[in-house]
């Protein structure tokens, strides 16, 4: 019996292979790189990069592009320690703040793209300054984060059992994977998403939502750039202005590199999970050869967005996605 592959899935499944040949070389090379504690740890330390990520997947299988979400990291997490720190606001509402400004940037940014038929990519490189600018504008200096209540979110986890437990940024990055992977397989907003990216003209033919999902998926991800705020301040307990530059950039790689299509119209968020995965495996597997500079991360991702983008458009040209 023939095995038959969705054409559309051979990227993710490009995807999987990288992980595992990069997981299998680092678990043969270093004898503690397969382990539990390993693993946790890319979803720890890649949880504010996931959950932008989830959002820019959506915007960019919309056909679109999101150059502000690392300044909206900045910004958002700033905002809150500044709050905190010198209003004595408490956090719940610091973060709501937060996450109400995130998500009304986006929206702003959907709606301009929309109803002005503006590039993406120019209204967001103007977000992204905005952001970055509201950020210094709110404080020069980083701010420290310090409440009863944060600290009990951080001290919170999950015990997995050898010496291992999921703390609660990791469980926010999961938990927004699992709406992600929700939205797209099993509602309209989805279906409506993909319907976009493949082709716009046609959307609005067939008598689609376009301009309501359009800004919906800005909206959507202003507030996941906002909420990777609010995880990125917990992780480092603290609010800086130049924190994330050039994160977007990351995200982007991320999301490319877990299969989603550049043009749009295809991309899983199961796929973008596993490239963030892979980009934090690439700087473990670095981590532990110990002799190499950080800076060999950026180029490890750069040869693999290359070779990606490579696949995709060999597949585009043969007319198997899309």
């Amino acid at each position: 019996m023939r095995l038959r592959v969705n054409q559309r899935h051979i990227p993710m499944f490009a995807t999987i292979a990288v992980f595992l040949l990069i997981y299998l070389a680092g678990s043969a090379l270093y004898s503690n790189f397969f382990s539990l504690r390993v693993f946790t740890n890319l979803f720890i330390d890649n949880a504010f990069v996931g959950v932008i990520a989830i959002g820019m997947t959506f915007v960019i299988i919309s056909g679109g592009i999101d150059l502000s979400v690392g300044s909206v990291v900045a910004f958002t997490g700033v905002l809150a320690a500044k709050l905190m720190h010198d209003f004595d606001v408490h956090p719940i509402v610091a973060f709501s703040i937060c996450l109400g400004l995130g998500a009304l940037f986006g929206m702003a940014m959907g709606m301009l793209i929309h109803f002005f038929e503006l590039p993406p990519f120019l209204v967001t490189l103007v977000g992204m300054f905005l952001a970055r600018g509201l950020a210094f504008l709110v404080s020069l200096n980083a701010l420290p984060i310090k409440h009863p209540l944060v600290n009990s979110i951080i001290d919170f986890g999950i015990p997995l059992g050898f010496r291992t437990w999921l703390p609660a940024i990791a469980i926010i990055f999961i938990a927004v994977t699992l709406l992600g992977i929700y939205l797209q397989q099993y509602t309209r907003f989805g279906r409506n998403t993909y319907a976009l990216g493949s082709n716009e003209q046609s959307a609005i033919l067939m008598g689609l939502p376009v301009g309501r999902t359009k800004i919906l998926v800005y909206t959507f991800n202003g507030l996941l750039s906002a909420l990777a705020g609010v995880v990125y301040s917990l992780y480092t307990s603290s609010g800086y202005p130049l924190a994330c530059v050039g994160l977007e950039l990351d995200v982007i790689a991320a999301v490319v590199i877990g299969g989603t299509l550049l043009s749009g119209g295809a991309g899983y968020v199961v796929g973008t999970l596993i490239g963030v995965l892979i980009l934090g495996l690439i700087q473990t597997f670095i981590t532990f050869q110990g002799s190499l500079s950080s800076w060999w991360t950026k180029i490890v991702i750069g040869i693999l967005l290359f070779v990606f983008i490579l696949l995709q458009r060999y597949l585009s040209a043969a007319g198997k996605i899309k």
